[in-house]
């Protein structure tokens, strides 16, 4: 973060709340010339601050309202099955997300599916043919509080 000014940073809040903003918009609002803001945002996205521009879909309109988080516990730690979970875990188009976390747990599993009423077969067509996966706990999400936070620049 050393190498952001005042401008980048101004810039890069400006397109977390809004990435279909214009170059033109952008350079207005920060002071710059519309090259100027170009030639910067082309930086920031090469030097990697930025990785992509992306709609954020409502996703009761697009069939999967419900957001479940899964606790999984694997039956042994060892980087050979590590591997096989993160490979299994990518291939699986539910998993939105899923972190390697340290506690009393070896994975957090954030997935979208249906409706609970979907779950079961979730379970047991996704989630426990995972490898490794000896145990899990799945909590369902009943209101999103801080729906798509920006990150604090």
């Amino acid at each position: 973060m050393d190498n952001l000014d005042g401008i980048d940073r101004s810039l890069l809040r400006l397109l977390q709340e809004d990435g279909r903003r214009t170059t033109l918009d952008l350079a207005r609002r920060v002071g710059l010339s519309p090259t100027g803001a170009s030639q910067r945002i082309k930086r920031l996205f090469s030097e990697g601050f930025i990785r992509a521009v992306r709609a954020v879909l409502d996703p009761a309109r697009i069939g999967q309202a419900q957001l479940v988080f899964i606790e999984v516990r694997l039956d042994h730690t060892a980087p050979h099955v590590f591997d096989r979970f993160a490979e299994a875990v990518l291939r699986a188009p539910e998993i939105i997300e899923c972190h390697m976390v340290a506690g009393g747990f070896d994975y957090l599993v954030k997935a979208r599916i249906a409706d609970m009423a979907m779950f079961q077969d979730f379970l047991q067509r996704v989630i426990l043919p995972l490898p490794g996966v000896r145990e899990t706990h799945t909590y369902a999400s009943i209101a999103n509080v801080k729906p798509d936070a920006l990150l604090p620049i």
